[in-house]
């Protein structure tokens, strides 16, 4: 079946059978690797993507499912210039081994529409990805920067 998707604030076009996972037309049809396949079950959020604005797992996405627009880790840059986040991302030295970030990236976003200025417990509950390097407590400080609630110096060497 042949699929119109706006990804990244570019129309699409894409053929794939309508059960296809969205991460599946992403990383092997629209050949965007920055979404990775983690557990296929939708519980690591390395698959996560933005669907309107909302954190969606596209590994259970079938992109028949698709309504909105899509934005990957690959479009939240603007005109070159790195959204908040990223910048924080950088900023903190937040990735170890980087597999897991991309949908780190995208869940805080979707997180910081819903709280501008989150509290840490709302940041421990809207960011339900997994991070087998647990850098939780520098994504924690980088959720908190990107809202402007810079909180200092990240402590501990493995956080």
């Amino acid at each position: 079946m042949s699929f119109q998707l706006n990804i990244n604030r570019k129309p699409q076009t894409v053929e794939a059978a309508d059960d296809t996972p969205l991460l599946w037309v992403l990383r092997d049809v629209l050949d965007m690797k920055g979404t990775k396949y983690g557990c296929g079950i939708g519980m690591c959020g390395a698959c996560t993507v933005l669907m309107d604005g909302k954190a969606v797992r596209s590994c259970l996405t079938p992109v028949s499912a698709v309504t909105g627009s899509i934005t990957t880790i690959e479009g939240l840059a603007e005109d070159g210039k790195l959204h908040p986040l990223q910048q924080a991302w950088i900023d903190l030295d937040v990735a170890q081994c980087g597999y897991c970030q991309g949908g780190q990236i995208l869940s805080a976003v979707s997180l910081l529409a819903q709280h501008p200025k989150p509290t840490d417990a709302e940041i421990e509950q809207g960011m339900t990805n997994i991070c087998r390097c647990a850098t939780y407590n520098r994504i924690r400080a980088a959720v908190h920067q990107a809202a402007g609630q810079a909180t200092g110096q990240v402590t501990g060497t493995q956080s």
